[in-house]
Order: C-alpha cells, then structure tokens, then sequence
C-alpha cells in the first residue's frame, strides 16, 4: 500500500490513505487543514532480517520497517506505540516524521514521510513499514483524503447523496501536504453533481488528477423497487404459476348456509 514519494517527470503513484481502523485507533482524530507536522520517532536498525526475525519483534511490540532515501536502505524497528503517536497526531498519515536512528554518531534527525505499509487483515495494525526521507524544499506526491460535510439539499428533497471520490492525489511540499480536504454539499440537488475543480485547495496544493473527469459526490433520486408482473405462460390460469403439474390452487370452503350445500354433502332430510 503505497503512501508517499518525491515529485518528478514521471506523474503522480496513487495511493491509499491508512485505514481508519489502523492501530486500533480512528486516524481522523484531528482535521488540521494542512499536516505541517513534525514528530520526532525513535528508530533502531534490525541487524537480523526474515519472516522468523519479524514476526519475533511483532511479539516485542516492534513494527519491522525499512528507510529509504540513503545510499543504502536501512532495515529499521519501530516503537508500536510510539508509531502509533506519530500516525494519529494532528499531521495525520501525512506528518512529516524526523527520524532519529539508534547508533547514528550524531543523532540526526532524517526528515522522513510514510511511504508503504502493510496490515494484518484481520486485526487492521500494521505489520510493516517503509519510511521515505524527504527534502522539505522539494514537492512530493501524496494521497489525501477528502471527507464530505454538511447536509445536501437533494438528500432534504428525498435523494440519495453518494460520495464517490474518496481520496485525491496532490503535490506539495512535504510541510504543507493537507491532513484532509474538506466539500461542502449543502448546495447539491437531486441530479447533480460536484467535480474535482469545485473543491477548494490550500495555498501551495496542487491537485494532480483531472479536475473536470473527477466526480467527487452527487445526488440522485431514490431508487424505486417495482414488484415484477407475473408471466403466465401458454393455457396458464392467473394464479396458478409456478405450480406443480396437476396441483390445482385451493378453494375457499363452502359455508353450510350456501344452497345447495345439503345436497353436495348427500346427506339430510328427505322430503315426505
């Protein structure tokens, strides 16, 4: 799942936004309109690689990871709650993380954003992580998601509103990468739609997908559910479809004050 890399000629990598349920924790805790977050994150270098190896610093409470941006990738193990701070903090996914290797003689800090990850399926904590250093003067490319607010006009009429952009790709310096981007739909009616080029962005922002292509929510009219007529086939009675050959409906049961309800029954008084 990838997160984040630097801009360059070759366009925008789409990528998904942390699931909400990561870590156990609702990543939309804060709604900062841009991340310009730093946070410091501890990490030690993981002399021992494999399956075996990772799985033994899960148990630890360490997440397996490596950093890239160096000469040479760094096979990192990171803090799982401190991990988890860095990543529900007002910067969102998209803080800028300044990432301090354990041993490193002069204990820098290496600008650093969430590149790719991986969770387990089932408990929705990540397994691993790749971490990107970055240039602060240099744009990237990032994921941001956008959340829908307010109440549409069409929904009041009886439509149904239905959000169909959840996230957008953008560049912008790394300190300036929005936590999220907010729409307002309180003016969408029944039949329309907003696109990408009526969301508003912050200064510095670029969004990189198409502006008019991109539908980002729309209102439509309730879906009516009509009963299907029944089909009789060739000689077929009203009623009798999809009955087994020779079942014949029922019949409502003659009441004994019908005429002639003695004589069908062949029994009762003869006349004198």
């Amino acid at each position: 799942m990838p997160r984040a890399r630097e801009a360059d000629a070759g366009g925008a990598q789409p990528r998904r936004p942390l699931a909400d349920d990561v870590l156990g924790r609702d990543l939309r805790l804060q709604s900062a309109a841009v991340a310009g977050q730093r946070v410091k994150l501890e990490v030690q270098e993981r002399p021992i690689l494999g399956s075996a190896e990772a799985r033994r610093l899960r148990r630890r409470g360490l997440v397996p990871g490596v950093l890239y941006g160096r000469e040479t990738p760094v096979a990192i193990a990171i803090p799982e709650r401190a991990l988890r701070t860095a990543l529900t903090g007002a910067g969102g996914t998209n803080a800028v993380l300044d990432v301090v290797l354990g041993g490193d003689g002069d204990g820098r800090a290496h600008a650093s954003v969430l590149k790719e990850f991986q969770q387990d399926r089932l408990r929705g904590t990540i397994t691993h992580v790749d971490l990107q250093e970055v240039r602060l003067d240099r744009p990237i490319h990032a994921t941001v998601p956008v959340h829908l607010v307010g109440e549409a006009a069409g929904a009041k009429e009886g439509g149904v509103l239905t959000q169909v952009t959840n996230e957008v790709n953008v560049e912008a310096l790394p300190m300036e990468v929005p936590e999220s981007l907010e729409f307002d739909v309180s003016e969408l009616h029944i039949g329309e739609s907003a696109r990408l080029a009526d969301l508003t962005v912050p200064k510095g922002v670029t969004l990189l997908d198409d502006p008019d292509e991109t539908v980002i929510a729309a209102v439509a009219q309730p879906t009516r559910v009509e009963e299907p007529e029944e089909v009789l086939e060739e000689g077929e009675e009203p009623g009798t479809a999809g009955m087994a050959e020779g079942e014949k409906p029922e019949k409502a049961s003659e009441s004994a004050g019908e005429p002639g309800a003695s004589a069908a029954g062949g029994e009762g008084p003869v006349p004198g």
